[in-house]
């Protein structure tokens, strides 16, 4: 049975309204919340340093909303329900913890490492072009590229699969639809754009997954608690085991399928957030002394989002199967329909009929349009400045660069819908991209992070990592699917050991390479070289003013208030190195809780959740997302309180005069 065979829950003009209208909406509310900036702030869409960059003075409660609003894809929401529905409920821990939030943290090392050491710059491409030159630069631009090309066709192919199962709406329209309303936004107010938009989509998701959460612990007729849950999954565990679980159990973290699931996902991860230059600008666009939070906070707030979820609709999708009101009853879902993510739509119909097919529509329209509009800053800021302005035209000003970042937002947009069509067209489903896209670009991981971090990586050392670890990857890749299951298909190359071989194998080799290399014969890299870039060592620029606003304007004034403790810091590198040894000290033990001390005694000792421990596990789940609400929703109103004051006395103050 096709996913095609399944009758939409809504008609098809939903979808286009979904798709159409929200896009829409958001684009004039963006065009408004321009006018306002340009009118009311020094910081003008206009300038390039601004459009590209936020003017590096975003506050760490907006930089979470950033990054979790970033690595919200539908992949995200979509995959960690297709893991719960396959592992039980240890798919959206490993999709969170083991699998995701490490990334996260670790990053918030790299976060503070530009601050220190390239400040000013508008990509960390820059940062290996000024220390290894153009073939090395070169090589991180495809990965870098690569990277973002499989990010955000995924975003758009898990995206329109759920919109066209729920509506029926034509597969390939909601491809080329759901980026143009991005685009528009995108263009009109550049990286700040997108955090604010963030904000908003990042508190609509939560707010509907609060949504649903209710719904199902405590007054669906058809769950309607934890008790309930913990009854349909155990019974789920008798009609249909899970091999590698405990007893088959879906109630277990011994999971096999699920474990490997995880590291998978470790090693996917690292490439997805170290190579794409989405959470480098979030972090190019922070306060230097706030980037660690930013981080930190985010990685927090991120884990709430996909584990809340799939820990409900996931798991409503396994213990419903059985039931009448399942779309697919009397018979489970097909691998194609699983691999397709529909697992939580499918979950969400069943318990809530149009009411839930509609909220999560609203949900994964949130998720892809938010993510969608960081992969397009991102690659409109390294084709603007790591091609356009290092090889076409080094001396091209700021409005040509801003006028040229516009261009790529708009073909970038055309590009990731076209190659969704491709994957979509060719049989290529969202998992199989999701579990191969680590082993390609998994090689570059490493290499990308000491260059930022460790003066003795040579360039041939990173030159090798790259190339090395792509061929290892992909070589282990197909060796073991050729070896375990006899033909080199979709089905083979797509599966759990393949993949996992192929994952391991990228980054590992990456990283012994770069290691080996560097120590055999050691760069000694002077940091003075990248903390010059478009910066001169004694006049650090700030943001410049826009012509409508007004230097006397109070919020001016605690603008410029704040650029001055920037300047400062990025005048004296060292006052970070508390920053960074922070950076260090969180992100090693915060991975360790979550990928070591809370799973992996309950992993060995093959428990199996009690109806008790559910509850509790449930009630985690809450407290999280009522969490991650608080700091991506109340936290960045309040970091910026004083500003709204000065705001709301000039305007009212003007209104008084007229």
């Amino acid at each position: 049975m096709a996913s095609t065979d399944i009758a939409p829950v809504l008609p098809e003009g939903v979808g286009y309204g979904v798709v159409v209208g929200i896009g829409f909406f958001f684009t004039i509310l963006m065009g408004f919340i321009s006018w306002g900036q340009n009118t009311y702030t020094k910081y003008s869409t206009k300038t390039s340093e601004e459009f590209n960059t936020a003017s590096r003075s975003v506050k760490p409660g907006l930089i979470a909303c950033g990054v979790v609003s970033a690595w919200t894809w539908a992949a995200t929401l979509l995959q960690s329900s297709t893991v719960a529905y396959e592992y039980g409920i240890s798919g959206p821990f490993w999709v969170n913890a083991a699998g995701a939030t490490v990334q996260i943290f670790m990053f918030s090392v790299l976060a503070v490492k530009v601050k220190q050491n390239a400040p000013m710059c508008h990509t960390f491409l820059e940062i290996v072009y000024r220390r290894y030159g153009a073939a090395t630069h070169i090589i991180f631009i495809c990965f870098a590229l690569t990277t973002n090309i499989l990010v955000a066709s995924q975003l758009l192919l898990g995206g329109s699969a759920v919109v066209t199962a729920l509506t029926g709406m034509n597969v390939y329209a909601a491809v080329f639809l759901i980026p143009t309303g991005v685009c528009a936004y995108v263009v009109l107010g550049g990286l700040r754009a997108t955090f604010l938009c963030d904000y908003s989509h990042t508190i609509i998701v939560m707010i509907v997954i609060l949504y649903f959460m209710f719904d199902v612990y405590t007054r669906n007729e058809l769950i309607g608690s934890p008790t309930r849950m913990h009854e349909l999954l155990a019974r789920a565990s008798e009609l249909r085991p899970v091999a590698g679980n405990t007893n088959g159990s879906y109630l277990t973290l011994k999971s096999n399928g699920g474990l490997i699931f995880g590291v998978i996902q470790i090693c996917s991860g690292m490439g997805t957030v170290f190579l794409d230059q989405g959470y480098w600008q979030r972090a190019i666009a922070s306060r230097p002394r706030t980037a660690v939070r930013g981080y930190i906070l985010g990685g927090f707030s991120w884990f709430a989002i996909p584990f809340g979820f799939a820990s409900t609709l996931g798991l409503a999708a396994v213990a419903l199967t059985d039931n009448p009101a399942y779309p697919t009853y009397p018979n489970p879902m097909t691998s194609t329909q699983v691999s397709s993510g529909l697992s939580a739509a499918f979950g969400a119909a069943t318990l809530l009929g149009k009411n839930g097919a509609v909220a999560l529509l609203i949900t994964l329209f949130m998720a892809v349009t938010s993510s969608s509009s960081a992969q397009l800053i991102a690659v409109s800021s390294v084709l603007t400045f790591d091609v356009y302005k290092t090889y076409i035209k080094p001396e091209a000003t700021p409005e040509q660069l801003i006028f040229v970042s516009h261009i790529m937002i708009c073909a970038f947009g055309v590009v990731m819908a076209t190659f969704a069509c491709i994957w979509n067209a060719i049989g290529i489903s969202l998992g199989w991209l999701f579990l191969v896209m680590g082993l390609i670009i998994g090689g570059a991981v490493f290499p990308a992070a000491f260059t930022l971090c460790w003066r003795k990586q040579s360039r041939i050392a990173a030159i090798l990592g790259c190339l090395g670890g792509l061929a290892a990857g992909l070589t282990a890749w197909l060796i073991e699917a050729k070896v375990y299951y006899g033909e080199l298909t979709v089905a083979s190359t797509g599966s759990s050991y393949a993949t996992l071989a192929g994952n391991m194998a990228g980054v590992l080799t990456g990283l012994i390479i770069s290691v080996t290399v560097s120590m055999i014969k050691p760069d000694n890299f002077d940091w003075a070289i990248t903390r010059s870039i478009n910066a001169t060592i004694d006049a650090v620029p700030t943001p410049p003013m826009t012509s409508n606003a007004s230097e006397r304007l109070p919020t001016v004034q605690l603008e410029d208030a704040e650029a001055l403790e920037d300047e400062l810091i990025i005048r004296h590198p060292e006052r970070l190195n508390g920053d960074f040894k922070l950076a260090l000290i969180l992100s090693t033990v915060l991975t360790f809780i979550m990928v070591f001390l809370v799973p992996m005694p309950m992993f060995f000792t093959q428990y199996l959740f009690s109806d008790g421990f559910f509850k509790g596990w449930v009630v985690i789940s809450f407290i999280w997302v009522f969490f991650a609400l608080g700091a991506c929703g109340l936290l960045p109103v309040w970091e910026t309180r004083e500003f709204w004051k000065a705001l709301f006395k000039e305007v009212f103050s003007k209104k008084g005069k007229a």
